[in-house]
């Protein structure tokens, strides 16, 4: 039944660009022990090199978010796959997804006419059919979660230089990369891979359960149109068509954030949705961040908790001599401020999954803290 839905919505170009090219057969989606997984991601069927592109098999679904979580300019190819017959059950906050989900999120940058790393939020010449063209992109790394009986579990797999498979790599990798902008300009840093154990730095925003799950595939976050095969449509109501959602209410009801880069929304809205899934998932009553009674998530409406006019509940470097995380009007004695921009590793946040300062992301949240009124005297 899953795979007739499937056809139907994807369309007949989505469903021949699931299969490894003219004719040929493909292995389906191969579920793995969590005490057994494979070293080769080509070996889960989710996502693989095939034919020039990095191909999505039958029943793998792209997705994409309102606003993503800022990773060093990289771009990332989202997908979900739910076993047959089975779907995640719609909530508000959280969805529950059921045993062998697998989410993956692929890492790449797109590469210019001669070879070179590009920092660009261009997504025009990224995509070929449903998946990814080689020839244009850097394939970095893809991580997996898989939902188990006991839990969701994190894998990261990096890509060969040849583009041909990735390997997993439990302790995580470091990439020496150039960024070049489009006037020309390079800029050299470090792209860290996060061992297993980093994941749960971000994906365990319940600090007291301490366990692994999704951030990203939520309603708010997912409420949105996407380029389908088939033709553009939300992405909620697709999945329910497809049957990867079960009691999914009128989409009016439902949550939404909005792009961080939309001008025809609230400079509000965009700044929250922002920090919602950048810094959302530890700032939050029961995130690791929860002891600084500092509240950036989605739900936030007290302005204190919010952060304006809020001492910090430890001075040092991470403050960077300012005395209030949000000063209303003056962005440069904000403490958010200083700690988003900063790189320092012992003041930065995030503090996981970044090396660069995202410019575009920074220039909103001083935009924001200036149209602030009122002060902390």
């Amino acid at each position: 039944m899953r795979k007739l839905l499937l056809s139907k919505w994807l369309g007949a170009a989505a469903v021949a660009l699931t299969l490894a090219g003219c004719g040929t057969s493909r292995e389906p989606v191969t579920l793995h022990e969590r005490n057994a997984v494979p070293d080769s991601l080509s070996q889960w069927h989710v996502v693989e090199a095939l034919n020039g592109e990095l191909s999505l098999n039958e029943g793998v679904v792209p997705y994409d978010l309102n606003t993503a979580l800022f990773t060093d300019y990289a771009h990332k190819l989202r997908t979900v796959w739910m076993p047959d017959g089975t779907s995640a059950e719609y909530g508000e906050e959280d969805f529950n997804y059921p045993v062998g989900t697998v989410i993956s999120k692929t890492f790449y940058y797109p590469l210019g006419e001669d070879g070179s790393v590009r920092r660009t939020d261009d997504y025009a010449q990224d995509f070929a059919g449903s998946g990814l063209n080689l020839s244009k992109v850097k394939l970095i790394e893809t991580r997996l979660l898989v939902k188990r009986a006991d839990g969701w579990q994190a894998l990261p797999y990096v890509w060969n230089d040849a583009q041909t498979d990735a390997v997993l790599e439990i302790a995580g990798e470091a990439k020496r990369l150039q960024l070049v902008s489009d006037d020309g300009s390079g800029e050299a840093f470090t792209y860290v891979v996060p061992d297993s154990n980093q994941c749960a730095g971000c994906h365990a925003d319940n600090h007291t359960q301490k366990a692994v799950r999704p951030i990203g595939p939520r309603a708010r976050h997912l409420n949105k149109s996407y380029a389908y095969e088939s033709g553009s449509e939300n992405q909620l109501a697709y999945w329910q068509q497809v049957g990867y959602l079960s009691g999914l209410p009128e989409l009016v009801e439902v949550p939404h954030n909005v792009s961080y880069d939309d001008t025809s929304v609230s400079l509000d809205e965009r700044a929250r949705s922002y920090l919602d899934i950048n810094c959302g998932h530890c700032h939050n009553p029961s995130g690791a961040a929860d002891t600084s009674g500092l509240m950036l998530h989605g739900g936030e409406h007290d302005l204190r908790r919010l952060g304006v006019c809020k001492p910090p509940v430890a001075a040092g470097t991470g403050s960077g001599d300012r005395l209030f995380a949000i000063v209303p009007g003056s962005p440069e004695e904000s403490i958010l401020n200083f700690r988003v921009e900063s790189t320092d590793p012992g003041a930065m946040m995030p503090e996981l999954g970044r090396s660069l300062t995202h410019e575009e992301g920074t220039e909103l949240l001083k935009a924001w803290i200036a149209s602030m009124p009122g002060n902390c005297s």
